[in-house]
């Protein structure tokens, strides 16, 4: 990692932690797995209080155990989580916009805990609600439930790995977590009944009848556990960034094309939402029928209207849309890659440089003298843009010889873009 990376995860962790979490998070993130005892001596805390900060990290997703060859238990720090605690409040307004203001509340108790049971964010969820309305209504544990189950369904919210039920040999230094894929968003059936409560003020308090202060005897009055004990839920942060990507996609067809063809991307993507990994190129292949039955019902486009969208989106230069094969009147992808590749045109460059980054994109590899003719730019400053974007590594540099000797005058220089280059270059600009 970057000082400027290591320098953000130590402010975020003092920041929303505390400094005792943030020293113990910022060693992990600078040394990497570290054991408990290393930990101790390195940072200079107690082993109650590195305990602590361990469990807040483990509790909040920031950091793993594992078990080692060599044995004992080493912790390490997940980095790239620490930093999504800038996206908090985007996840949090995503939920809003997509769900309303309980799928809001679900989202931010999760995040806030890191991991919760369902019932126990229903509760909490719906105590909140019930502290915003007028008129003495309260919320209903029930819409707040099938809210849950609304995110669970999109893949919003998933469970977390579970201690294997029937264990197998001696119990080890650490538990051996298991997540069946299968289960991973399926939502436990539970018989939540009741309504938010609101908190009493002091002065109510006062003005009521005093509570009694004697203590029951141990055992009676006990709350039973709940019956999705031991089930726990977070943030599906992948699928968060799966929809923000999505968004930009379909701004991006409104941009080249109009406003129908960005809803036929908007419909084909979330009719894939759920099937198509995060890190696919493409999405799954749908069918024109299928795209056809699942347009909104504003649209009312015919089906050869249709047909000749996907026919203008797939022949587009910038390939937004492409043909993998002729069933079911055509079978048609979204390209993904392509958007990621075509949003890091290096910013602070000038409009010309700019353009030269996009048309390498679009060509792949060009000699200098194609740039200036394709670009429309003088020698001279196409020649000085091309050697700026190189020198910050926005672009690349390929040799070609013609003979085995290397000879410059026999020799063709290409210049190309390397995409997970330059995307690494802005996401350090960012981090500083």
């Amino acid at each position: 990692m970057t000082q400027a990376e290591i320098k953000l995860c130590s402010l975020l962790l003092r920041e929303h932690f505390g400094e005792i979490v943030e020293r113990v998070g910022t060693l992990l993130v600078r040394a990497g797995a570290q054991p408990l005892r290393m930990l101790v001596g390195d940072t200079g805390l107690s082993l109650k209080q590195v305990k602590k900060a361990l469990c807040v990290l483990l509790q909040h997703n920031l950091a793993t155990f594992q078990l080692p060859k060599r044995g004992g238990v080493e912790y390490e720090a997940r980095a790239e989580r620490v930093l999504r605690i800038l996206r908090y409040p985007r996840y949090i307004y995503a939920a809003k916009t997509l769900y309303g203001d309980t799928g809001e509340l679900l989202v931010e108790e999760l995040l806030l805990n890191g991991k919760m049971t369902m019932s126990a964010a229903v509760r909490k969820v719906a105590d909140r609600l019930t502290e915003t309305m007028e008129d003495g209504r309260t919320m209903d544990y029930a819409d707040v439930s099938s809210t849950f189950v609304r995110l669970a369904d999109t893949h919003l919210v998933q469970r977390c790995p579970l201690l294997p039920e029937t264990p197998q040999g001696p119990p080890g230094p650490a538990p051996t977590l298991v997540l069946d894929e299968k289960e991973m968003y399926t939502v436990p059936r539970l018989s939540l009944t009741g309504r938010g409560k609101r908190r009493r003020s002091c002065e109510e308090e006062e003005e009521g009848e005093p509570r009694a202060k004697k203590q029951k005897p141990d055992g009676e009055g006990s709350e039973p556990p709940p019956e999705d004990d031991g089930i726990y839920w977070q943030v599906n942060l992948e699928r968060f960034h799966q929809h923000f990507r999505d968004q930009a996609i379909v701004s991006a067809v409104a941009n080249r094309m109009d406003q129908t063809s960005s809803e036929i991307v908007r419909t084909m993507l979330r009719m894939s939402e759920v099937t198509t990994a995060s890190g696919a190129p493409y999405t799954q292949p749908l069918s024109s029928n299928e795209i056809f039955r699942s347009l909104p019902a504003g649209y009312n486009i015919s089906k050869q209207v249709l047909d000749q969208y996907l026919t203008l989106l797939a022949d587009d230069p910038l390939e937004f849309v492409g043909k993998s094969g002729d069933s079911g009147g055509g079978m048609y992808t979204v390209s993904i890659l392509f958007f990621f590749g075509g949003g890091a045109a290096p910013v602070g460059f000038g409009s010309r440089c700019a353009r030269i980054f996009r048309l390498l994109l679009r060509k792949k590899h060009l000699e200098q003298k194609q740039v200036e003719d394709f670009a429309m730019i003088p020698a001279k400053e196409a020649k000085e843009m091309l050697y700026r974007m190189l020198s910050e590594n926005f672009v690349a540099l390929q040799e070609i010889p013609k003979t085995p000797d290397h000879a410059p005058s026999r020799t063709f220089y290409l210049y190309t873009v390397n995409v997970p280059a330059s995307a690494r270059m802005l996401l350090h600009r960012c981090y500083k």
